[in-house]
């Protein structure tokens, strides 16, 4: 149920109403608008709730929720939620641009290319630390190793990191070095994992799973918000359909269904989506288009030699370009493209 308070209603009527929702054994959770706070009263309810709460002094009235993903919803909140990270926003007027590796290799190799993005316009580091393969016998990742080394270059440069966590057992590791966790397609529906990042508080990019609805998609990202961790941005990566020319297929209808459905800022992985550099422009030009908060996007320097996913990678010059023509379609929509800036960890 969404428990809407009266305009200019005190302190106190709202903390009343919050004493009173846990002691109906439900969770509040508190959505500050400019004019208005909505309560956000989650768990199993019952006939006689709605009545209670209405009763109190300071509530203009009760509305049920009727999406299964509660918090998520654009019932809940109706205003875009604007994720900072260190410094970078996503769900703002600018669209915002992170790019990296896909694997972290080795320290220059990761240095180089990560001056590189950020030259280029990119106001966050991706890189894998930690990678699930398909193959147990592919390249894993170099682990805290690697995270070791997104780091010492982030700092550097000034910019957040973000990175895969694969396990709930690795979620403090992994939190000691990144900005913002990734959830990668693999685990979308890993709850544990959903649960334990929704506990830290720190921001999550969540990625949508090959084979999910979006509605699944969402309900994932309710795991998190459940936890009290509001701070989650959403990512449209491809899904498996019949079509073979390409690694996935890029929904991007899905960006503006989650904008209809959802308060959540999301972005689009170009990527891996494609499958192929050739490809990977022109998706994220359409992911812009469409509405998209953001582009990840993968880029490497000697693709030839990359340890992980070269033949979608672009090269920095590349990169380069994509980005102009970004802030070319940013501009034709009234938007603009984040640049880098001062930063500060999470």
């Amino acid at each position: 149920m969404i428990v809407i308070m009266q305009s200019g209603a005190s302190e106190g009527q709202i903390a009343h109403a919050i004493e009173r929702i846990e002691q109906l054994g439900l969770k509040a959770h508190v959505s500050r608008g400019e004019f208005r706070t909505i309560l956000g009263a989650i768990g199993e309810k019952r006939p006689a709730h709605q009545q209670i709460l209405e009763a109190l002094d300071g509530v203009e009235r009760v509305v049920p929720i009727m999406m299964p993903f509660k918090l998520a919803s654009r019932e809940f909140c109706a205003e875009d939620t604007v994720v900072e990270v260190a410094g970078a926003a996503f769900g703002g007027p600018a669209v915002a641009v992170v790019a990296g590796p896909c694997a972290v290799e080795d320290a220059d190799m990761f240095a180089r290319i990560a001056r590189a993005v950020t030259r280029g316009g990119a106001v966050m580091l991706r890189g894998g630390a930690f990678k699930p393969r398909t193959s147990p016998y592919d390249f894993q990742g170099l682990g805290e190793e690697g995270l070791k080394i997104m780091r010492s270059a982030a700092d550097e440069l000034g910019v957040p990191i973000v990175s895969e966590v694969l396990a709930a057992a690795d979620v403090e590791r992994v939190g000691r070095y990144v900005d913002m966790f990734q959830i990668g397609a693999r685990n979308m529906q890993n709850y544990q994992l959903l649960r334990e990042v929704g506990e830290t508080g720190r921001p999550v990019l969540l990625k949508r799973g090959y084979a999910a609805t979006i509605r699944e998609f969402l309900m994932s990202a309710e795991y998190v918000l459940s936890r009290g961790n509001r701070r989650v941005v959403l990512c449209e990566r491809g899904i498996k359909t019949f079509e073979t020319e390409t690694r996935f297929t890029l929904d991007v209808s899905a960006v503006p269904v989650v904008k209809r459905l959802s308060h959540l800022p999301i972005i689009v992985d170009p990527s891996h989506a494609a499958g192929s550099r050739g490809y990977v422009s022109a998706l994220a030009l359409a992911g812009v288009a469409a509405g998209a908060d953001g582009i990840i996007v993968e880029v490497h320097d000697r693709p030839a030699e990359a340890r992980c996913d070269g033949p979608q990678a672009l090269l920095p010059e590349a990169f380069e370009e994509m980005m102009s023509r970004i802030r070319a379609i940013a501009g034709v929509l009234g938007r603009d493209v984040a640049g880098p800036q001062a930063r500060r960890r999470s």
